[in-house]
């Protein structure tokens, strides 16, 4: 995969992806739960979004753009 200046192989995405996944699930993250993503397009993304869906979530994305009152951080 190349995202602007950036590359990075699918190897390593699914390792990326796999790791989180495994923290996710130590977490409590199971099939069916919300997991909220606000992150910039990139290789952040990608591998969160992976990573949810590996863990049995459902991935609810946020636009970063939104004000921090809107987010509800």
């Amino acid at each position: 995969m190349v995202y602007e200046d950036q590359s990075l192989t699918y190897a390593q995405l699914n390792t990326q992806a796999n790791r989180l996944a495994h923290h996710l699930i130590e977490r409590g993250v199971g099939p069916d739960d919300r997991v909220a993503i606000c992150v910039e397009r990139g290789f952040a993304m990608v591998v969160g979004l992976l990573a949810i869906l590996k863990a049995g979530g459902a991935y609810v994305p946020l636009d970063p753009a939104y004000p921090v009152e809107r987010l509800g951080v």
